[in-house]
């Protein structure tokens, strides 16, 4: 058996582990080190040595524990609560408020997050009771929350963009610089179509009822401003330090996970338990991340060395595809894996292999890797698999999965809208970067 070929066994073997249920991790491990004994024998140990100490060598990956302590912070507090309450108050008279509500709160809580379970999960126990009780639509309820919980995967400071830079050879800062308008164009146009769908049908969002509404907006505008703006202000001098150059990801990350912790615990409303509980979900949930691009990493070199990679590359561009097709079919199966798969073996796996036909063709590599991005944010909203309409459906269990699936359906095509659009203005993705 030639390596090229054993490469290929080997992936399937990785595929076929994953599907099953092993932990990806352990298994990229495993399947990267038998096939590399086979072909290499024992170099292949001194071969995982080395991608091992590259990959603890990396600083820009130091700021993920930053950015996930960070929302876990504001998660655990409160804030983002009231900043739902007051957004809600403050657009109690219009229709489909609610709706806006969440989108905005998705928004500003995609700035401090990067974990989609975390904010579908929020955003569901934030304003599912609400929405039951002003008579919202179930299926436009839930597809407004899940859409607005996949913001994280794309708006900076997003995890997924941290772990595919150092994948692709781009640096983070260029894919937060590019993500950036991608990510507030989801979220204008879910607004836009909650807004469009409740002025042709208000039933679907009534204004909210007046035994629910604040007995004036004096306290509302002030709890925005003395509450939640301080927060807001910090997670956009993060963003914008980094967006401009002034700094790097992790120290950006480090500043403002230190700022939002003086002020959650300011709030009054942290305690002991609270800040323990959030250290340790974010050294979980770190230590998963940063151990799955240990492995990937090795198993990268490995299939390279094997020249797997390679033989994939020369074998789709020998179809002699235009690059734009070519584009669209990586997309294409990219969204398909994206069904039964999270993000993490997509990047790390994936990317590696497809990268080298993305180059041969002259694709511009931020361009695709806003493109991805968008696609697996597209892939967290398509059934069955769907894994936003699980953590949904976990904290709003009165609402039937076939309603969530239906009102997920609706946003899932507005992101392919989306995919669409970034794929005939490619400048949409270098605005902020030429502007820097």
């Amino acid at each position: 058996m030639s390596n090229e070929i054993l490469g290929l066994l080997a992936l399937a073997v990785l595929f076929a582990a994953i599907f099953i249920g092993f932990p990806i991790a352990f298994t990229l491990g495993a399947v990267s080190l038998g096939a590399g004994f086979i072909a290499f024998g024992p170099m292949v140990f001194d071969l995982a040595a080395l991608q091992t100490f590259s990959v603890m060598k990396d600083t820009v990956l130091a700021s993920i524990p930053f950015f996930l302590f960070m929302g876990f912070l504001l998660e655990q507090s409160g804030l983002m609560e009231r900043m739902f309450t007051s957004i809600q108050q403050l657009l109690a008279g219009v229709r489909g408020s609610l709706y806006l509500a969440v989108l905005i709160t998705a928004t500003i809580f995609a700035a401090a997050t990067g974990i989609v379970g975390s904010s579908v999960t929020l955003l569901g126990v934030m304003a599912a009771p609400s929405m039951i009780k002003s008579g919202y639509d179930v299926r436009m309820s839930a597809g407004a929350i899940t859409a607005g919980g996949t913001l994280g995967i794309l708006i900076p400071p997003s995890v997924m963009l941290i772990v595919m830079g150092p994948v692709v050879g781009v640096p983070a800062t260029d894919l937060f610089a590019a993500a950036v308008v991608p990510g507030l164009l989801l979220s204008t146009i879910f607004t836009l179509w909650c807004l469009l769908r409740c002025w042709l049908n208000p039933s679907l969002g009534p204004a909210l009822p007046m035994e629910l509404r604040a007995p004036s907006l004096g306290p509302v505008i002030r709890e925005l401003l003395i509450g939640v703006l301080p927060v807001v202000v910090v997670i956009l001098a993060t963003l914008g330090v980094i967006l401009a150059g002034i700094a790097t990801p992790t120290d950006a990350g480090a500043v403002g996970c230190a700022a939002v912790f003086i002020l959650t615990v300011g709030s009054g409303r942290m305690t002991l338990a609270k800040i323990r509980k959030s250290a340790l979900q974010a050294l979980e949930v770190s230590s998963m991340i940063l151990m799955l691009v240990v492995s990937s990493n090795l198993f990268g070199a490995v299939f390279s060395r094997l020249g797997s990679a390679e033989f994939l590359a020369s074998l789709l561009t020998s179809l002699s595809l235009p690059p734009m097709m070519m584009l669209i079919v990586i997309l294409l199966l990219i969204f398909i894996l994206g069904w039964p798969l999270e993000w993490v073996p997509i990047v790390l796996i994936v990317l590696p292999i497809v990268l080298p036909i993305v180059q041969a063709a002259g694709i511009d590599l931020i361009w695709f890797c806003t493109l991805v991005a968008v696609t697996l944010q597209t892939a967290w909203l398509s059934p069955p698999v769907a894994l936003s309409a699980y953590f949904l459906k976990g904290v709003v269990p009165q609402w039937d999965l076939k309603d969530i699936y239906a009102g997920m359906v609706q946003f899932m095509v507005l992101q392919i809208l989306a995919v669409g659009l970034l794929l005939m203005f490619p400048g949409m993705t270098t605005l902020l970067s030429t502007a820097k």
